[in-house]
C-alpha cells in the first residue's frame, strides 16, 4: 500500500489555509465525493443532492460556533474546484449515514470504527508517552487518506491523519496534545449537532488539555463518539460524548483502550444494543498485547505487534475487508498511527499493521515553525 499524501499548510488565513489544501488533495477529495456519491445511494438511499441538502443545518451550526473552520472549509472547495456543500458533506458523512442508515444493512452504521491507546506512567518500558490508534473505515476510501500538518498561528501547529476534504478527525499537536477517537452507537434526538470533524479540530486546535476537555463535554456533538486524549506530561483520559451525557475513566497502571462500545455509559436508546460487536474482542486483545510494552525496550515494535492481532479476522483488532460484503462496504483498518509525545516523533502505517511497518512522517511534533 502506498504512504499517504503528505500535504504542510501555512497560513493565519483560514481560507487560504483551505485553498492550499483543496489545490494540493483535489484528485483525492474527487475521488472521495466519487466514493460517497455511491455509498450514500447504497447504505441510505440518498441522491447526491439530497446529501447536500442535508448540511445545510450544520453549515449554520459551523457558521455560528466555529466560522474560521467553516472559512477553512470554503478554502478546501475553492482549491479542489468543488462546492461548500460537497466539502461539508465529507465532513459530515458519518453523521449523514448514521441519520439516514438502513437497520438491515450489512455495514457497519457507526461515525468510524477504531482501536485507541495511551501508554502513560511506567506503561512503556522507555518511559515514553505514546497515544494512537487502528482507524478503521471503509476499504474503498484508503487512498484517499491524507497526512495533513497544518501551521496556523497563532494555535498549535497540528499533525493530522484525515480523508481528503476534512479539517479534523486524529491527531496530535505542537502543545504535545494527542486527539484518538472511536465511533459509538446510538441516537439521542432529531436535532442538529455538531459534525465529529469540527468537534475533533477544535479539541486538537486547543493549547492545552483542560480546554480541550471543555470543548468536548460543552459541545453538542450530533452523534456520540469516544475520545482519548494524551498529554506528554504524563496525563489520558478517555471521554464517552453522547447528545445525552458524559461518561470519564482513566488507565490502570498507565495503559487506557478504547473501542465502538460504551465503556462507562449505557446508552439511553437501545438498551447496549452494539453496532460493533466486534469491539467486545478488540479491546481486550490490544490491552493484552499492549501491557508487554511496559518491560520492552522496543516500545515501537511491540505496539506495532499488538496492534497487529488477528483475533476474530476479518473483524479483528487489525481488520480486513470481509469478502462476503458488497465492496461498497468493506471494512479495513485504514491506517494505523503511533505517536511519541515524549520525542514528538509520529508513525503511521499506511493500512492494515500487519502488511505495512510505522513510517516517521517527516515532521515532528514540535518542529518550530517554518518561515
Amino acid at each position: 500500500m502506498p504512504s499517504p499524501r503528505v500535504i504542510e499548510i501555512a497560513s493565519p488565513s483560514a481560507q487560504e489555509r483551505g485553498r492550499q489544501y483543496g489545490a494540493a488533495a483535489a484528485d483525492l477529495i474527487a475521488d472521495a465525493i466519487a466514493y460517497y456519491q455511491e455509498a450514500f445511494a447504497h447504505q441510505a438511499g440518498l441522491s447526491w443532492d439530497q446529501v447536500l441538502d442535508h448540511t445545510g443545518p450544520w453549515q449554520r451550526l459551523v457558521e455560528r460556533d466555529h466560522p474560521a473552520l467553516l472559512a477553512e472549509m470554503a478554502g478546501i472547495a475553492d482549491g479542489a474546484g468543488v462546492t461548500l456543500p460537497e466539502i461539508l458533506a465529507l465532513n459530515c458523512r458519518g453523521e449523514i449515514i448514521y441519520d439516514n442508515w438502513f437497520p438491515d444493512s450489512t455495514a457497519h452504521a457507526d461515525a468510524d470504527g477504531c482501536t485507541s491507546f495511551s501508554l502513560i506512567d511506567g506503561a512503556a518500558g522507555d518511559g515514553h508517552v505514546y497515544a494512537g490508534q487502528n482507524w478503521d473505515w471503509r476499504e474503498a476510501v484508503r487512498g484517499t487518506v491524507v497526512i495533513l500538518r497544518i501551521v496556523q498561528p497563532p494555535k498549535p501547529t497540528l499533525i493530522l491523519q484525515v480523508e481528503a476534504g476534512q479539517i479534523g478527525r486524529h491527531g496530535a499537536n505542537s502543545a504535545g496534545l494527542a486527539l484518538n477517537a472511536n465511533g459509538l452507537g446510538g441516537r439521542f434526538d432529531d436535532s442538529a449537532g455538531m459534525p465529529q470533524t469540527v468537534i475533533r479540530r477544535a479539541v486538537l486546535d486547543a493549547a492545552n488539555i483542560a480546554d480541550a476537555v471543555k470543548i468536548l463535554t460543552s459541545t453538542n456533538a450530533h452523534i456520540p463518539s469516544n475520545a482519548l486524549l494524551t498529554h506528554r506530561d504524563g496525563f489520558s483520559i478517555d471521554i464517552e460524548t453522547t447528545p445525552g451525557g458524559h461518561g470519564w475513566e482513566y488507565g490502570v497502571n498507565g495503559l487506557l483502550v478504547h473501542g465502538n462500545h460504551y465503556q462507562v455509559l449505557t446508552p439511553r436508546e437501545g438498551g447496549s444494543r452494539l453496532i460493533s460487536p466486534d469491539s467486545l474482542i478488540r479491546v481486550p486483545r490490544a490491552r493484552q498485547g499492549l501491557i508487554k510494552a511496559a518491560a520492552s525496550d522496543d516500545v515501537r515494535n511491540t505496539i506495532h505487534t499488538a496492534m497487529s492481532d488477528h483475533l476474530g479476522h476479518p473483524d479483528s483488532l487489525c481488520a480486513h475487508p470481509d469478502e462476503r460484503l458488497p465492496a461498497v462496504e468493506q471494512w479495513s483498518t485504514t491506517l494505523s498511527s503511533c505517536v511519541d509525545l515524549t520525542t514528538g516523533e509520529y508513525y503511521v502505517a499506511a493500512g492494515p499493521p500487519c502488511e505495512n511497518k510505522y513510517e516517521l512522517v517527516p515532521f515532528n511534533l514540535y518542529d518550530e515553525v517554518r518561515p
